[in-house]
């Protein structure tokens, strides 16, 4: 099915991490199935899918700023990377999805009017996918965003480096804020809980917001679905 704003299902956006696409670890795999998913659930349910910088991203934006570069600068550089895996991902996908993403929020949803999913990267400086992701969301009055990441859920601590850490799986927006806040800078390249941008444009919308581990893919797809999932859900 071709996406169209004559839909009557709203659309779903996803924001992928760069951390979950690219981990060195069956990454080929991993995305084959992706793509797979992707494509299935984007023919009944219109669909935009954001893909992140990650590592990759990250030692590019360290390159540039060991050489001087600066921060808008080490943006774009990240943007550049996250295009190329929203190349990547569309590509393997296939038609409809845009095999060249839209490189703008506006064009991102001129895009769904006639293809389901779309695929994009980053769009300016100042703005991670996560933050393009939420844009989109607004944009399309979405009936949630997913975003794929490279833990379970949402956590009082890092649960990469602390056995204790507890999941939260249920928060509102104010908590969630305040969370976002004090774990971000807007330094280029950082690796944070959710954009600030984001969470904020989420929470005016009133969006329901679903975070999960981005390579269990069954998950995933009920996440994007609406259904119950293995994960955090933040909501008005």
């Amino acid at each position: 099915m071709a996406a169209s704003s004559r839909s009557p299902l709203r659309p779903v956006v996803v924001s992928i991490g760069g951390s979950v696409l690219l981990t060195g670890d069956g990454d080929p795999d991993y995305l084959s199935e992706l793509a797979e998913l992707l494509g299935r659930v984007g023919h009944t349910v219109p669909l935009v899918v954001t893909t992140g910088g990650g590592r990759t991203a990250r030692e590019y934006i360290h390159l540039g700023r060991a050489l001087g570069l600066t921060e808008f600068e080490l943006d774009e550089l990240g943007i550049d990377v996250t295009r190329l895996h929203a190349r990547l991902l569309a590509g393997r996908i296939g038609s409809p999805t845009p095999s060249h993403p839209p490189a703008s929020v506006r064009e991102a949803v001129e895009a769904l009017r006639h293809a389901s999913p779309v695929v994009l990267g980053g769009t300016e400086p100042g703005h991670t996918t996560d933050g393009v992701a939420a844009l989109v969301a607004v944009r399309l009055r979405a009936a949630r965003l997913v975003n794929a990441t490279n833990v379970k859920g949402v956590y009082d601590a890092d649960p990469r480096g602390n056995r204790a850490a507890r999941r939260i799986d249920r928060l509102s927006w104010p908590e969630f804020r305040r969370m976002v806040q004090a774990a971000t800078t807007g330094e280029a390249g950082q690796t944070f809980l959710f954009d600030r941008l984001g969470a904020d444009a989420l929470a005016r919308a009133g969006i329901p917001l679903s975070v999960v581990d981005g390579r269990d893919l069954p998950n995933l797809e009920s996440a994007i679905l609406g259904r119950s999932f293995d994960g955090s859900r933040i909501e008005p």
